[in-house]
């Protein structure tokens, strides 16, 4: 006995000491297969837009145990490995019913592979089925469980299991073969994914459904005897089909996805700041209202968060693999002409600039600037109108008449000043008054932003799509005063058929030639643009803003949820009929002087304080009071001074005045003269 006992100790003795010579003769664990992911772009909460096959062409989506139904992990270890959670890599039990089987069957029944071992496996692919490949696997397998937790191990296993054609993972597998990620599945559901690992292309559910339903079926029945479900819910899983055919990977935002990952190859995840249920939503509304329309017409939305410029949704085509429609341009970033889209920022530059206010009173009717002659949309003229009601109905003549008094060169500085690019014609020259009504072209981006600048008081906020990152800086377009006039104005705008009034801040526009009909329109907390029109810049009778591409912005705030939050008013805006204003901003220039001392006048300029001056209150304070002196030159008399577009002093003949602001701070200074002619500077008091 005792010689038996010895001989035993010294032969597992000697096969240790050969066990540990083995694995150390092994080479490092190569991990590469593991690290190795499919590119995944993600929404803001982290929900998938659109994977991307890996370079040799397979999908492999990152995942873990949290990511995965808990269900599915406890059939997985009662089918393939019941002692998971308590061996060391090995199931020694396991071993010795494979050896048994292999005795009796006079072949290679079962491995005894545990879990662990089938990690192994997958980070050093063998064909071959021999003692030797498991012997390498068992090395292997206690090697990972001194390295990793088995939590650790169960993600390496449901990251490289493969599924049948090039799926490897659980999540990968779910989305492909059930159209879902993989936190819920059923129970039928959770057995197939069991299944298909041990023979992945032989129980294919696309090639082979019925090898595959009776795996999933073996499957079952080890569940049942374990009791991880009741015989109704094992009877119900029975019933339940098993999918013939794949589904197509989410491809949400497809144009931003493939931006973002040309901008940042190296990275395997790229969070962006949209949100997949509205990007969902608003792609879902670009394709209902493609029915009704010409096949080669496409539909681009975007939508933006106010407070952080944030973008929501961002639709760049109706189908991207539509070739008639280009569905591969990401048409948001398009230059199109805008139509009368842009005159909003006329206004509010106008009434920025002290040159108008909303019930200044315009002239609607022929007019002559040079060769250039206006004409509105409808041909017809409305005489005499207040600025808010021009803006509203939108017309022609009355936008050009304010643009002549702005300047269309100080109103495209602007316009660049706030960080939106505009092209010009390529002729050159300095640009006309035609700017105005869409003789420029802007992306639906670049609009967009210009309407966010407006919800947001006159702060135009660069657009952002990646979630997270510093703030940028916001040039201001306006001050909050103008900008609330035309936020005001813009929310009384005649909405389209079938849609309530007074909603949302909107305009539309038509391009020349009805090539391009637009709709941008914003509340307290999102902006909304919209775009219609054919990618390669073709006519398309009948496209117009009001018609079309209104009916699919109010659409899109249905999807969005509006806010009915009035628009804050600026403590120094006026609210006044056209009779209550300082009588320079009653009419707009209506009596210009024609006589050779009027047209000598030499121009209105402000003379003190200069743009940008920073000025120290404390130097010039009079008994513990600060003054600011006002002066300027040129123009012609009477003069009326406005600080942040609100009148501070009586009208006055002198060329000099004396104002005693409210405190420190930034301050919008303006002067208009008896002709109506005006000018600005922005100052900040210290």
């Amino acid at each position: 006995m005792k010689i038996a006992a010895g001989s035993l100790a010294l032969l597992l003795t000697a096969a240790t000491a050969s066990l540990l010579h083995y694995a150390r003769s092994l080479p490092p664990l190569d991990l590469t297969a593991a690290t190795e992911r499919s590119t995944v772009v993600l929404d803001r909460e982290g929900r998938l837009l659109r994977p991307f096959l890996t370079p040799d062409g397979r999908w492999k989506l990152p995942v873990g145990t949290g990511d995965v139904d808990p269900r599915y992990l406890a059939m997985l270890k009662a089918y393939e490995d019941r002692r998971f959670d308590s061996h060391a890599g090995i199931d020694p039990l396991g071993l010795v019913r494979a050896a048994g089987q292999m005795l009796w069957n006079g072949r290679i029944v079962s491995g005894g592979s545990t879990l662990t071992m089938q990690v192994a496996r997958l980070l050093e692919p063998r064909e071959e089925r021999s003692l030797a490949a498991k012997l390498r696997q068992a090395v292997r397998a206690v090697e990972l469980e001194r390295r990793f937790t088995k939590t650790e191990i169960l993600d390496l296993y449901l990251t490289l299991a493969p599924f049948g054609g090039n799926l490897e993972g659980v999540r990968a597998a779910s989305l492909a073969w059930f159209g879902k990620e993989p936190k819920r599945l059923s129970t039928a559901e959770a057995a197939l994914l069991v299944a298909l690992p041990q023979s992945p292309e032989t129980r294919r559910p696309d090639r082979f459904a019925e090898a595959a339903r009776k795996a999933r079926d073996r499957v079952l029945a080890r569940v049942a005897e374990a009791g991880l479900a009741t015989a109704a819910e094992i009877a119900a899983a029975r019933d339940e089909p098993v999918p013939t055919a794949r589904k197509p990977f989410p491809n949400l935002a497809p144009h931003v996805a493939e931006q973002v990952v040309a901008e940042a190859p190296a990275a395997r995840s790229h969070r962006l700041s949209l949100d997949a249920r509205l990007q969902s939503a608003l792609e879902a509304l670009a394709r209902d209202r493609s029915l009704g329309l010409s096949p080669q017409v496409s539909i681009a939305i975007l939508a933006v968060d106010n407070e952080t410029g944030e973008i929501r949704a961002s639709v760049g085509g109706v189908d991207y693999f539509a070739a008639e429609r280009a569905g591969s341009l990401d048409l948001t970033r398009a230059l199109r002409s805008p139509g009368s889209a842009l005159k909003p920022f006329i206004y509010a530059l106008a009434f920025d600039n002290g040159i108008a206010h909303p019930e200044t009173m315009l002239e609607d009717r022929p007019a002559r600037y040079g060769l250039y002659v206006p004409e509105n949309f409808d041909m017809t003229f409305q005489g005499m109108v207040s600025a808010r009601k021009a803006l509203q109905l939108s017309l022609n003549v009355p936008a050009v008449e304010l643009l002549s008094a702005l300047g269309p060169q100080r109103f495209l500085s602007r316009l660049r000043d706030a960080g939106v690019a505009v092209a010009m014609p390529k002729e050159g020259g300095a640009p006309g008054l035609a700017v105005g009504l869409g003789g420029l072209g802007i992306t639906l981006q670049d609009l967009t932003r210009l309407y966010v600048g407006l919800a947001r008081g006159g702060d135009v906020a660069p657009l952002r799509v990646r979630a997270g990152g510093e703030d940028a800086p916001s040039p201001r377009l306006v001050e909050p005063v103008a900008a609330w006039y035309v936020a005001d104005t813009l929310l009384g705008a005649p909405p389209p058929l079938n849609a309530m009034p007074g909603r949302i801040a909107f305009k539309t526009g038509t391009s020349y030639g009805y090539r391009d009909a637009w709709a941008v329109g914003f509340d307290r907390r999102h902006t909304i643009g919209v775009w219609v029109g054919r990618a390669d810049n073709g006519a398309v009778p009948g496209l117009v803003g009001r018609v079309v591409a209104a009916p699919i912005l109010f659409d899109a705030f249905a999807r969005i949820g509006l806010d009915p939050r009035p628009f804050p008013q600026p403590r120094d805006s006026i609210v006044a009929t056209s009779a209550q204003l300082p009588p320079p901003l009653r009419h707009l220039r209506q009596d210009v002087p024609k006589t050779v001392v009027a047209m000598t006048t030499p121009s209105l300029r402000l003379a003190f304080p200069p743009e940008g001056a920073r000025i120290d209150l404390a130097a010039s304070a009079a008994d513990g009071r600060p003054e600011l002196n006002l002066k300027v030159a040129g123009g012609a008399p009477p003069y009326t001074w406005l600080v942040d577009g609100a009148p501070v002093l009586p009208p006055t003949r002198r060329r000099e005045a004396t104002w005693q602001p409210p405190g420190k701070g930034f301050l919008r200074i303006s002067v208009i003269d008896g002709t109506g002619a005006s000018e600005s500077v922005s100052v900040r008091l210290q």
